[in-house]
């Protein structure tokens, strides 16, 4: 039996909540009241295409209020998710230059801002540099697998080359803004209910954003070291 396109998209949404969750080191398995296990333990059945790729509580997260811990967790996925689809264009820029996928010196200079950054807000700068680490790491999860894609079918290879400064721009401004939310959330990313709320922003935004497989794992990799506390 072949699996539905609805069931599909729930074990996608759990396996990448299952990565996030162990890559913590924290919890090796979702916990029993995790959105993915609920939907991919119930029968198929016809969803509206809104819900589609949603688990079941993913309709109704945790409290989202600026200072609750899901609330201040929730923009760093978000934020996370937006940073990863730069990764597109970045690949769309590169392909066919030439140009590697790893840039040693440009990640250099991402990690000394963001630290820089994040010593002006009085936050820690190497917890800074870690999370930072893993979403330039996760960027070109999404790069390596776009050019996968485009090497088996060069029809869906891109056309135009975006300007790769201009793309950077937008990066900068999504990593000032998640340094930011990273200064704003030290307790709820170092209490030990970290990974589960984290995950549960994870699978909503997955939603939300209707990721693909590629990109709903990057973003389970570039949350990696966001959860802090034993």
């Amino acid at each position: 039996m072949h699996p539905t396109p609805s069931l599909r998209s729930a074990l996608a949404v759990g396996a990448a909540a299952a990565v996030l969750l162990t890559a913590t080191g924290r919890v090796a398995a979702a916990p029993a009241s995790a959105p993915a296990v609920a939907v991919a333990a119930r029968p198929a059945a016809p969803v509206p295409p809104s819900s589609a790729a949603a688990p079941h509580a993913a309709s109704a997260p945790p409290a989202a209020t600026a200072h609750s811990p899901y609330g201040q967790l929730r923009p760093l996925a978000e934020l996370s998710a937006e940073r990863l689809a730069t990764g597109d264009p970045v690949a769309a820029a590169k392909w066919g230059t030439g140009s590697p996928i790893d840039d040693p010196a440009r990640e250099q200079e991402v990690l000394d801002t963001v630290a820089d950054q994040a010593r002006r807000l009085g936050a820690d700068p190497a917890a800074t540099v870690r999370v930072f680490r893993d979403q330039i790491e996760a960027n070109k999860v999404v790069q390596r697998g776009l050019y996968r894609r485009w090497d088996a079918d060069p029809a869906q290879a891109p056309t135009q080359r975006p300007d790769l400064q201009e793309v950077r721009k937008e990066i900068n401004r999504i990593n000032g803004a998640l340094v930011r939310a990273l200064a704003g959330s030290p307790r709820a990313r170092s209490a030990p209910y970290c990974a589960p709320l984290l995950t549960a922003a994870a699978v909503r935004v997955h939603q939300q954003r209707r990721l693909d497989t590629l990109h709903a794992t990057a973003l389970a990799r570039s949350l990696r070291s966001v959860c802090t506390g034993a």
